[in-house]
C-alpha cells in the first residue's frame, strides 16, 4: 500500500521540479536571446562607427588612407575597447585591413564570402553567426556594414567598401553558463527547501490520520477511551477532522454506556416480576403455601405479570420510536383539546388521590404541528407521573401559553422537591429516584424517557423544574 505521505511528497516534488524546468527553459531561452541582441546591437553600432569614421577619414584625405598608421592605431582602440575583430574590405569582398586590438597590422587575409557582400549592398546590414568562408577558426557572431561616401561631382552615395565586427562566441557562452549556473544552484536550493517543508508539512498531515486510523482499529477490539491526541492546537481541516473524530468517539463510548446499562437494568427489571411469578408459582405447586393465602399469591403472580407485560411493550414502543424508520407524522391538531381529553381519561385516578386541577388554558384552540398520537402518550405520560407523585389533597396544574411561534405546555404538581442533582437524570431510561421506588411499584422508568424521545422527534424541548415541592414539566410545540 503506498502511503499518502509518499504520493504527497512525489507529488509536490514534481510540481516542484516542473516548475523549476519551465521557469529554467523560459529564462535560459530569455537570457540567451538578450545577451545575443544586446551583444548585436552593440557590434552594429561599433560597425557603424568605424564606417562612418573611415568615410569621413577617406574623404578628407587625411594622410594615407586606411594603411596610415594613426587610422589603424585609432581602429586598433575601438576594437581593444569593444572586445572585437574588425574587418575593412573592398566592395570586391578583398580584405585590406584586420584588427584585433593586439597592435598595428593587418590580421588577415583573404576574400569575404560573396553572400555576406551581397547582404550588406542589398539589405544595408549583415548580422549572422558565421566564420565567414573559414577566414576564422570558429564560428563567430558576424555584423557588417557598408561605408558610404558621397561624390563630389555628381553628388551620389556609392559604397566604397564594407566594415565588419566580429565578436567570439566564447564570451557571451562564458556569461551565459555563468548565469544558468547561477540559476541552477538557486533552483537546487531552494528545491531542497521545498521538498524538507513539504516533507514536514505532509508528516504533520499524515500522522493524526494515521493515529486515527490506530484508534478505529482498537475502537473495533472494544477500547472505547482512545482519543487522537497532540491536534488540540491546530486550526485546519485536519484538527476539525481530529475533534469531530473525538467527538464521536466520546457519543459512541458514551452509547456503549448506555447499552451496557440499558440491558442491565431490562435484565434487573426482567428478573424482579420473573422470580416473583416462579417463586409463588412453586410455593402453590409444592404446597409451601398454604390454601387460604392462594388467591393472594395469584394475585400477586397477576400483578407481576401485568408489570413484566407493560415493561414489554414499552421497550417496544421505545424501540418504535428510536427505529430509524420512524417517521414522526406532521398534522394540525388543537393541543388545548388533546390534554383536555387525556385529562378526562385520567379522572379515576385524579379522583381517587382527592387531587384538585387548576387549568390556565386559552379560551380558543391552539392549533400546533405534530403527531397526535404521540403527543397524546406525552400528556398521559406526564400527567400519569404528576398524578402519581402529587401528595394525597393536593393539586395539579395544566398550562397552555402561546409565545411567537411556539406554544409552551405544562404540567405540574405539589409533592417532594426533586433533588437539584437528580433533575438532569429524570429523562434517562429504568431511572428511578430512592421515593418512586417505593410509590412506584408498578413503573418501570420508561415513561420520561418515551416522553423526551418523542419531544426529541418532534425536534422541540422539554423541560423540568422542583422548588419548594412544586415540580414543573414544560414541552414546547409548534403553531400551525
Amino acid at each position: 500500500m503506498r502511503s499518502l505521505y509518499r504520493r504527497q511528497f512525489a507529488m509536490m516534488a514534481a510540481v516542484i521540479l516542473a516548475a523549476f524546468l519551465l521557469l529554467g527553459g523560459a529564462f535560459a531561452t530569455l537570457s540567451y536571446q538578450y545577451i545575443i541582441r544586446d551583444k548585436q546591437e552593440a557590434m552594429e553600432r561599433n560597425a557603424s562607427y568605424v564606417a562612418g569614421f573611415t568615410s569621413s577619414y577617406l574623404s578628407n584625405g587625411i594622410g594615407s588612407g586606411i594603411q596610415d598608421t594613426a587610422y589603424q592605431l585609432y581602429i586598433a582602440s575601438v576594437a581593444n575597447i569593444s572586445g572585437s575583430t574588425i574587418i575593412l574590405a573592398e566592395n570586391s569582398g578583398e580584405i585590406v585591413y584586420a584588427s584585433s586590438g593586439m597592435g598595428v597590422g593587418n590580421l588577415l587575409s583573404g576574400v569575404v564570402p560573396a553572400d555576406c557582400m551581397e547582404a550588406i549592398s542589398t539589405l544595408g546590414s549583415y548580422a549572422q553567426r558565421s566564420n565567414l568562408g573559414g577566414l576564422l577558426s570558429d564560428k563567430s557572431f558576424v555584423t557588417g556594414v557598408p561605408i558610404l561616401q558621397k561624390s563630389y561631382i555628381t553628388g551620389l552615395t556609392y559604397q566604397r567598401g564594407v566594415v565588419l565586427v566580429v565578436s567570439d562566441t566564447s564570451t557571451l557562452t562564458s556569461m551565459w553558463q555563468d548565469l544558468a549556473a547561477i540559476f541552477l544552484l538557486s533552483a537546487a536550493v531552494v528545491l531542497l527547501l521545498a521538498s524538507g517543508i513539504s516533507s514536514v508539512t505532509s508528516l504533520r498531515q499524515t500522522k493524526p490520520l494515521k493515529d486515527m486510523a490506530e484508534a478505529v482499529r482498537r475502537f473495533g477490539q472494544g477500547e472505547f477511551g482512545i482519543r487522537v491526541e497532540g491536534c488540540e492546537d491546530r486550526r485546519d481541516e485536519v484538527g476539525e477532522l481530529a475533534e469531530a473524530f473525538n467527538a464521536m468517539a466520546d457519543s459512541l463510548a458514551k452509547s456503549e454506556a448506555q447499552r451496557s446499562e440499558f440491558i442491565a437494568n431490562v435484565s434487573h427489571e426482567l428478573k424482579t416480576p420473573m422470580t416473583t411469578i416462579a417463586g409463588f408459582a412453586d410455593g402453590i405447586l409444592d404446597g409451601a403455601i398454604p390454601r387460604e393465602k392462594e388467591a393472594e399469591a395469584l394475585t400477586t403472580i397477576s400483578s407481576e405479570t401485568r408489570r413484566l407485560s407493560r415493561l414489554v411493550r414499552r421497550m417496544l414502543d421505545l424501540s418504535r420510536l428510536q427505529s430509524s424508520e420512524n417517521v414522526t407524522a406532521q398534522e394540525r391538531f388543537d393541543v388545548s383539546e388533546l390534554l383536555l381529553r387525556v385529562l378526562v381519561s385520567l379522572e379515576g385516578k385524579i379522583t381517587g388521590r382527592g387531587l384538585d386541577v387548576e387549568t390556565q388554558l386559552p379560551e380558543g384552540p391552539v392549533m400546533v404541528w405534530g403527531d397526535p398520537d404521540a403527543i397524546t402518550q406525552v400528556c398521559y405520560n406526564l400527567l400519569d407521573n404528576a398524578i402519581k407523585f402529587a401528595a394525597p389533597e393536593s393539586s395539579l396544574g395544566l398550562e397552555i401559553q402561546v409565545k411567537g411561534e411556539k406554544a409552551l405546555v405544562s404540567v405540574r404538581n405539589r409533592g417532594e422537591t426533586i433533588p437539584p442533582e437528580e433533575l438532569g437524570q429524570v429523562f434517562e431510561r429504568f431511572h428511578k429516584t430512592d421515593r418512586s421506588r417505593s410509590v412506584d411499584r408498578e413503573g418501570v422508568g420508561l415513561g420520561l424517557y418515551i416522553v423526551k424521545t418523542i419531544i426529541n422527534n418532534h425536534r422541540e424541548n422539554i423541560t423540568v423544574t422542583s422548588e419548594d415541592g412544586v415540580t414543573t414539566f414544560t414541552f414546547t410545540l409548534t403553531i400551525a
